[in-house]
């Protein structure tokens, strides 16, 4: 397979060793999630290593798309690849209404498979499907729910437009037993993560599913909607070209658009209160959400981890911008909200591990826009989690993480009157 980072493009090819020719599959665009065939089903060869394996008399290729992303949401998919015709013919689909996709395949000529089944109120479980016999499935597994504590909450696949017509989506979660007539607009906390996209619709595809089980990690925002916020989860930020221009050419004025196309929505629902919002994200969302303190007075306070805010430190590209400092100076000024840290006046957590080993997010970035935005008299505190690198694993940091944010969301924005 090759790619082509600036134009977001792969091709899969196949090579014959004994004559060197080379055949090309398919290329497709990396952001066309529709599009997305799978990814050949491997097998051991006798040297114990993983080859692709052939079906069909070795004509064709099965194809796993765990993912299957659709008009309809992620339908996850076992397709088959003719290496003649050059077509995918999925032959096995996930039924809509429950989330399921293939873990492994156990016997590729007999069809059978082992696969994780789930939905909004099914807890995740395995299973062994024959596509062939068409039998029952066989239960592998019997998990029991590992979070009673978020019976009952609403998990809904919202769709909404920004002001330039690029349609978005985000998941919303609604605390147990919450009537918006009654209970009136939440606080809310939208958590971000933006993609560059050279088409606009391939950024308007929709990604997840509303169907699977809710489940949490480390680096969740879901856990405070058992505190009595509506949260707003990947929430869509595409950043996309324009004009024949590069995504990031226009990178602030598009987070504006999505940020407000966001509150917008949750505003008209009824279930958000404009006036308690907060945005927080990790990584290049934490970049996001300083960048949206610095540029507007949409939230109420941010939520920034393990994020780079001063784009210098990364003078040869970072993300998908493959230009350097130096051929675009001007737009890693304006990209790097250290840049404006005087402008930051809405309150802003930055949280960073202190060994952080991203080479794009180096610690002294929150150190520096720390120092920034408390000497030009912002409000912000900074918490350094020792051992921790770009994500972060030990208890007690996890612990302490989840115990910073939520003090923070309880006095910036449930509190703030």
């Amino acid at each position: 397979m090759e790619g082509l980072r600036s134009k977001q493009t792969s091709k899969v090819s196949r090579y014959n060793p004994a004559t060197g020719a080379v055949e090309e599959l398919y290329t497709r665009n990396q952001t066309d999630a529709y599009g997305n065939p799978g990814t050949p089903v491997t097998t051991k060869n006798k040297y114990g290593r993983q080859v692709i394996k052939t079906v069909d008399n070795g004509t064709k290729l099965l194809m796993n798309n765990p993912i299957g992303s659709s008009e309809k949401g992620d339908l996850p998919f076992l397709a088959k690849f003719d290496l003649a015709s050059k077509k995918n013919e999925i032959i096995w689909r996930s039924a809509e209404g429950i989330f399921e996709y293939v873990t492994d395949v156990i016997n590729p000529d007999k069809l059978i498979l082992l696969t994780r089944k789930e939905s909004q109120k099914i807890v995740p479980n395995y299973f062994i499907k024959n596509l062939v016999l068409r039998m029952a499935d066989q239960p592998i597994t019997d998990f029991a729910n590992p979070y009673p504590s978020l019976d009952g909450i609403t998990k809904e696949k919202i769709s909404y437009k920004r002001a330039d017509g690029v349609d978005l989506t985000g998941d919303l979660y609604l605390p147990k037993g919450y009537d918006k007539v009654k209970d009136g607009p939440l606080p809310t906390l939208i958590w971000a993560y933006p993609r560059e996209f050279n088409s606009a619709a391939d950024a308007a595809q929709i990604r997840g599913s509303k169907d699977k089980f809710t489940t949490i990690s480390w680096g969740s925002p879901i856990y405070w909607v058992t505190r009595g916020y509506a949260i707003l989860d990947n929430a869509e930020m595409p950043i996309v070209a324009k004009d024949g221009k590069k995504p990031n050419d226009t990178f602030i004025e598009q987070l504006k658009l999505n940020a407000e196309a966001a509150i917008n929505k949750l505003s008209d629902l009824g279930v958000g209160d404009k006036k308690r919002m907060a945005v927080g994200g990790h990584s290049y969302g934490a970049f996001m959400t300083a960048n949206l303190l610095a540029h507007t007075d949409l939230f109420a306070a941010g939520i920034a981890r393990s994020g780079a805010y001063n784009r210098t430190l990364t003078p040869f590209g970072f993300q998908n911008e493959e230009r350097t400092y130096w051929q675009v100076p001007q737009l890693y000024y304006e990209m790097s909200p250290f840049s404006y840290a005087d402008k930051i006046k809405t309150p802003l957590l930055l949280i960073h591990g202190d060994s952080d080993d991203n080479p794009g997010t180096f610690p002294i970035n929150s150190e520096r826009l720390f120092n920034a935005i408390k000497g030009a008299g912002g409000t912000t505190r900074f918490v350094f989690l020792p051992y921790e690198a770009h994500g972060y694993r030990g208890k007690e940091n996890i612990l302490h993480t989840l115990w910073e944010e939520d003090q923070w969301l309880e006095k910036y924005v449930k509190g703030k009157k």
